[in-house]
């Protein structure tokens, strides 16, 4: 069943122009998805793009389609159809402008430009005689065609949509636009006329190329899309996983293998469906592209150069002949701060991450809804208790669980009599305290004894938590953060509205265990063993943070963090 049009779509009629759309109000993003019919020359194309794209951004707020047909005229007499068009370096040059251009002047929307039409060297083409299914099926046509009267032509508007439904299958209610970006015409002397441009790219029946895919982005999309210029029949990627994980930033929040195999084969199947796709998993740098005899080119981009090379002299080394390198170039990211990197990547996007709500959190009915309680936990070393501290500066209620353990175990705290009956007499002073080295020693090399302390603790440290938020909202606190190591372990997550996690890569945890509490390295990696793992906690928490850089990096995540936090709780009363 297709999606129900959006609201917009049901009251913008074939006939209603953009213009008349706009002048009754409507919002100018009316659409999750569209799909837009580029009909000036490629080399026009070229200048123009941005303007276009900011343009269409205006109408369309997730998915937006590509189509690229130069010359097509929509206003003569008969019907429209799609033809091939030969894939040049020119049309690479413009794809990788689009995707350039949308990492900093649109990036919201998930742009596809589709190569469906776009004829390589090989001479086994289809017919471009069937309508491609999409994985987002538009629900409106936009078009830089120019009408006689530079306004909403209707005849113009019916072959439009015609023209599109021909080649994709789309919303019902499929409403078109003509688009009128500010832009000049360029004179003739100012399209780039280049001999070069017009060169065919040198195609080949199997490309190889490799990844981790995490968050497909701009550059992906670059290189995904040389993969299917270049390739006539199959194309196998390799998609890093496992070991070849460990080494990347915020390893953490790389989504699961699965997802991003999805995503890839959602992004091949709508770019490309002629080809035919194998997607694997890569556990060492090389992969199949050393075994694989049929294979006649490697994709690569300028940082993976060297491994393009590694994998030909693996294949000489295997009696293989070499593949043929084509090289991408990188993209720069325009957005980057002092601690991304300067071409658009993976790493970069998940360092944004940080501080933003990476899924909702699930309503507590049991709880009180004011004031609003963030569980911060994160494992040792990690900067936890930095944030916490942060927090409270910002004005929430600090709630320390580390000081409500000493306080259950306390002659007047909820847990002390118990842990006596359980645990004997002689874990006792003589002021009548409990004597927690004793007791450590007791079930700290026991897990049975240590289960049997936690069930009497944590449930008492529940219980005086409960007590101070109670508290904090009598005095008519907004927020509180229970900070708080074994908030997962304890099952404490129940007592708070969102799970905070702080995150650091294990090395970075040992050098600081070790410089803080004066214990070797193997005490400090024995420490984290006994503890969740980063992942253990991510896959838990709905907002991420880190303390590996500077304290003013650390700084700017907890406002952000914040800031949104205030948004949600504000929404949240409307």
């Amino acid at each position: 069943m297709p999606p129900d049009p959006p609201p917009a779509a049901n009251q913008l009629s074939h006939s209603e122009s953009f213009s008349e759309a706009k002048a009754e109000g409507f919002s100018m993003a009316m659409f999750r998805s569209g799909v837009l019919v580029l009909t000036s020359p490629l080399s026009a194309l070229s200048l123009r793009i941005v303007s276009i794209l900011t343009s269409a951004s205006k109408i369309v707020e997730d998915t937006l389609y590509i189509h690229l047909q130069p010359g097509l005229c929509l206003s003569g007499p008969a019907q429209p159809k799609s033809t091939y068009i030969p894939a040049t370096k020119e049309v690479y040059n413009l794809v990788t402008k689009v995707y350039s251009s949308t990492s900093s002047n649109c990036s919201h929307l998930d742009v596809r430009v589709l190569l469906t039409n776009i004829r390589n060297q090989s001479a086994h083409q289809q017919p471009l005689c069937s309508v491609q299914n999409l994985s987002h099926p538009p629900e409106v046509v936009l078009t830089d065609f120019h009408g006689s009267d530079g306004g909403q032509y209707n005849p113009v508007k019916q072959r439009l949509e015609r023209y599109t439904t021909s080649c994709y299958s789309c919303h019902p209610n499929l409403v078109s636009v003509l688009l009128n970006p500010d832009y000049d015409v360029p004179d003739k002397c100012e399209v780039s006329e280049e001999s070069s441009a017009n060169e065919a790219l040198q195609s080949c029946s199997d490309v190889v190329a490799g990844g981790t895919f995490d968050g497909l982005h701009s550059a992906h999309k670059i290189l995904l899309s040389a993969c299917c210029l270049l390739t006539e029949s199959r194309l196998l990627i390799g998609v890093s996983d496992k070991d070849l994980l460990e080494s990347k930033v915020l390893k953490e929040l790389i989504q699961p293998y699965q997802h991003r195999v999805d995503k890839l084969s959602q992004f091949l199947v709508d770019i490309k469906p002629s080809l035919q796709y194998e997607i694997v998993p890569l556990l060492d740098p090389y992969g199949p592209a050393i075994t694989d005899p049929v294979l006649k080119c490697i994709v690569v981009s300028e940082e993976t150069r060297k491994g393009g090379n590694s994998v030909n002299k693996k294949r000489l080394e295997n009696h293989l002949p070499e593949l043929a390198v084509h090289e991408i170039q990188l993209v720069k990211d325009s957005q980057r701060t002092e601690i991304e990197e300067e071409k658009i990547s993976s790493s970069s996007i998940r360092i944004r991450m940080l501080g933003s709500l990476l899924w909702p959190p699930k309503k507590n009915v049991h709880i009180p809804s004011h004031p609003y309680v963030i569980g911060l936990t994160g494992g040792s070393g990690s900067g936890k208790t930095s944030i916490a501290k942060r927090l409270e500066k910002m004005g929430a209620t600090l709630i320390d669980s580390d000081k409500l353990g000493h306080e259950a175990y306390s002659p007047r705290g909820p847990a002390y009599q118990q842990v006596i009956e359980q645990f004997g007499p002689d874990i006792v002073k003589e002021d009548g305290t409990i004597n927690r080295k004793v007791l450590g020693s007791k079930v700290f090399a026991d897990k049975e004894q240590l289960k049997r302390l936690t069930d009497i603790v944590w449930p008492a440290i529940a219980t005086l938590a409960k007590q101070q938020i109670a508290e904090a909202a009598a005095q008519g606190k907004a927020i509180c953060v229970m900070d708080a190591a074994v908030l997962l372990e304890a099952g404490w997550e129940d007592i708070v509205h969102e799970v905070w996690t702080t995150i650091i890569p294990e090395p970075e945890a040992v050098t600081r265990i070790m410089d803080r509490d004066g214990v070797s390295e193997d005490a400090a990696k024995a420490r984290l063993l006994n503890q969740l793992s980063n992942s253990e906690r991510v896959a838990r928490s709905n907002v991420v943070l880190c303390t590996l850089w500077d304290p003013e990096v650390t700084q700017k995540q907890v406002e952000k963090a914040w800031d949104l936090l205030q948004e949600r709780i504000s929404q949240s009363k409307l």
